[in-house]
């Protein structure tokens, strides 16, 4: 668990005070600071104190936008296109191969089926999902760390999840 670095948060705060839209600058540059891109309990009740914002504002505005995670996130982020081109072009299956090959398992307390967000236990690997990429010529679409990869096949994941376990922990 990461320790809540009070003093870079403190500056966070500081930089966008009286600017319109700062709540969601606050909590972006927020999920930065952690070292598993994430907002943590303590982060969101600390801006909610610092700010005067009601916790209960800062929950809804983090739970609305997809960009914001509540759970950490692993090394490297591997997401899903389950659009509708690509749900036709074989989306479903590359993400279940995914499950396979990172030996996720889905968290039946989690409640969503619709949207994934699994984390391998050594922290390595995050998998999610989207709605869509507007790729939809280029389906099925993953991301991987930013990087668009379209007209994916297992082979190909096969060979990019290979080449980012040989390079070790440290992302690209």
């Amino acid at each position: 668990m990461t320790k809540l670095d009070t003093k870079a948060l403190d500056k966070v705060i500081a930089r966008y005070e009286g600017k319109p839209g700062r709540l969601l600058s606050i909590l972006e540059d927020a999920q930065k600071l952690d070292e598993h891109q994430y907002l943590s309990t303590s982060a969101l009740e600390y801006v909610s104190e610092k700010t005067g914002i009601p916790l209960s504002r800062i929950y809804s505005v983090v739970t609305f936008y997809a960009f914001f995670s509540l759970k950490p996130r692993g090394d490297h982020s591997i997401t899903v296109c389950r659009g509708t081109a690509c749900h036709t072009r074989g989306s479903k299956k590359m993400l279940d191969y995914l499950k396979q090959i990172l030996d996720l398992k889905e968290d039946e307390s989690s409640g969503q089926q619709s949207k994934v967000f699994l984390t391998t236990k050594d922290n390595q690997f995050t998998l999610m999902t989207v709605a869509c990429f507007g790729q939809c010529a280029l389906a099925p679409v993953v991301e991987i760390d930013g990087t668009i990869y379209s007209n994916v096949t297992e082979r190909k994941l096969k060979g990019l999840i290979d080449n980012i376990r040989r390079k070790g922990k440290n992302k690209k």
